[in-house]
């Protein structure tokens, strides 16, 4: 009896020494992971999940992310290096943020503007993988297929639309300090809404200005 009691302290005191040893790889793992996900949300939560087997005490763990996980949201796979040899940990990251969903249906062809959308708060890790969650990444792009009011956008769903196309005309507006003025141009290249191109006024002169609408650029001196 007194064997068995003493059995069962060894086994006890062998785990509380695991689990001590344990703790700063897993806490390294987490703080590695927070540090990676900064910026992606208003709230970042990293949770560790068990892992199956007990890990080696390590003085100086050097937590890696093996492959290419991004965004880092959600289940991710997170590397550790210790004493040339490696352990991979599974983990959970959250980020509580900002993202945008259509306002009201919206037709394929749709040039979105920021009233087509309408801003919402939530979990970002349980939204689709290529959820485009930043507005200026949003606006001025066409739609490439309908969305129904309430969808999120998926960058698989938007494109970049020219507004203006080569060769043809534009309108120029160049403003400096005490002074605005428009002039009529050919565009050289096409653009978008906030690219810049070349365009050639009348006198052939050439000009590198910004895309600022439909057919229409502008330029600070």
């Amino acid at each position: 009896m007194k064997a068995l009691r003493w059995l069962v302290t060894g086994l006890l005191l062998t785990a509380a020494s695991l689990a001590v040893a344990v703790a700063p790889m897993e806490q390294q793992a987490r703080a590695f992971l927070l540090r990676e996900a900064a910026g992606l949300g208003d709230h970042i939560e990293v949770t560790m999940q068990s892992p199956t087997a007990p890990l080696p005490q390590c003085g100086d763990a050097t937590p890696f992310l093996p492959g290419h996980q991004r965004p880092l949201l959600g289940p991710v796979t997170v590397g550790v290096r210790c004493d040339g040899q490696v352990r991979y940990l599974q983990a959970r990251v959250s980020a509580r943020g900002r993202y945008w969903a259509a306002a009201q249906n919206l037709d394929a062809g749709t040039i979105l503007e920021k009233d087509d959308l309408r801003a919402r708060e939530g979990d970002l890790s349980t939204l689709p993988r290529r959820t485009v969650t930043d507005l200026d990444q949003l606006v001025g792009k066409e739609l490439t297929r309908p969305l129904n009011a309430g969808m999120v956008l998926q960058d698989s769903v938007l494109r970049v639309r020219p507004l203006v196309r080569r060769r043809q005309p534009v309108k120029v507006e160049a403003m400096g300090t005490g002074f605005r003025i428009e002039r009529a141009a050919h565009a050289l290249e096409d653009g978008a809404l906030g690219e810049r191109i070349r365009v050639r006024l009348p006198d052939r002169r050439v000009l590198t200005v910004v895309v600022s609408g439909p057919n229409r650029t502008r330029v600070t001196f």
